[in-house]
């Protein structure tokens, strides 16, 4: 497939940049955009992409065979009927995470799948977009720690109040915080303990610090297990004010013959810049600059498109995650 062209759909949220830019940097053309409205994030892609055209009619992108794939970060809960409408008209799907936040849109997605054959990929860019991942990943692969058997995943966000939209506060809408943001965290243990399927074994949400958005959960915790594997996950909405980012996520990988630790995005009166990976097993206790490492989600997903194979995700898993975060979610204990 040679420049394949996309097209991006809804910019109701800023990952929109990063999914596109990823596709640009794996060879592929940005052929246009459209949104409903004036949501907060077209201006800043609008500076990001300034050669792209705005495409008024849904309909003009959806029916132009020359553009293969399209890229969803509209507002979580129309994320599942427009991709069910791209996959009906010829496209093959990124979607921004939360992919879908019901089990009824987890199993029309699954239909439209087969019903098409077309691909429904959700970017879980906390491990696609983040090169430790990669590295760490590859040193799982290689048995540098043994065989995992535990993860803790730590996903803390900066609110950023006043810059959300209503949206943003009710869980209708975007699917409480365990089925967006833990999302990524469950994948990410499926990923590095070979797993593909795992039991929600506790799930709990609260909102401790917004009583003006009774709606809205800005803590989340779960635990799963699945085989020899055991996971922890927090996520929360706490990033103070002092870090120079967004968030102090973490991964901590414990394996039967050592660890991995990644400071993913900011190493706290450490390191200066962003993915940090700690490796201690029998042979090695050292610090790995991860900065430079591959991204190879988005060229991936081009050879995906290309051969209909599943090497950027297995669909399998991406339905799967969606389900296990949706349904602790759904049992979550509210405090």
């Amino acid at each position: 497939m040679n420049n394949p062209r996309f097209a991006a759909l809804g910019l109701d949220h800023r990952h929109i940049y990063g999914m596109s830019q990823g596709m640009i940097d794996a060879g592929a053309e940005l052929a246009g955009w459209w949104t409903e409205g004036e949501p907060q994030p077209v201006e800043g892609f609008v500076k990001r992409f300034p050669d792209a055209p705005r495409i008024q009619d849904l309909d003009a992108i959806l029916n132009d065979p020359s553009i293969a794939l399209v890229l969803i970060a509209c507002r979580p809960d129309k994320r599942a009927d427009l991709a069910i409408k791209a996959m009906r008209a010829g496209k093959d799907v990124m979607v921004d995470k939360p992919g879908c936040i019901t089990l009824d849109e987890v199993a029309r997605l699954r239909e439209a799948v087969r019903e098409t054959g077309r691909i429904w990929s959700v970017n879980f860019s906390e491990r696609f977009e983040v090169p430790a991942v990669t590295v760490a990943a590859k040193l799982v692969a290689e048995g540098a720690i043994g065989k995992v058997i535990h993860t803790t995943g730590l996903g803390p966000h900066r609110l950023n109040a006043p810059s959300r939209p209503d949206w943003f506060f009710d869980a209708a809408t975007y699917g409480g915080i365990l089925t967006d943001i833990a999302s990524h965290q469950i994948e990410q243990f499926l990923h590095l303990t070979g797993n593909e399927d795992a039991e929600i074994t506790l799930s709990t949400v609260g909102n401790f610090a917004n009583p003006d958005h009774p709606e809205f959960e800005d803590f989340g915790t779960l635990a799963l297990r699945s085989g020899t594997a055991q996971g922890f996950i927090r996520v929360d909405w706490y990033t103070a004010d002092a870090l120079p980012n967004w968030g102090d996520g973490r991964l901590f990988i414990t394996g039967t013959q050592g660890t991995i630790e990644l400071r993913k995005y900011v190493d706290v009166d450490g390191r200066s810049g962003d993915n940090h990976l700690f490796l201690v097993n029998k042979d090695r206790c050292e610090y790995i600059d991860c900065a430079d490492a591959e991204l190879p989600y988005f060229s991936d997903l081009l050879v995906d498109m290309r051969d209909r194979s599943e090497t950027a995700c297995p669909q399998s898993r991406t339905f799967r995650v969606c389900e296990l975060a949706i349904q602790a979610q759904a049992q979550a204990t509210r405090s």
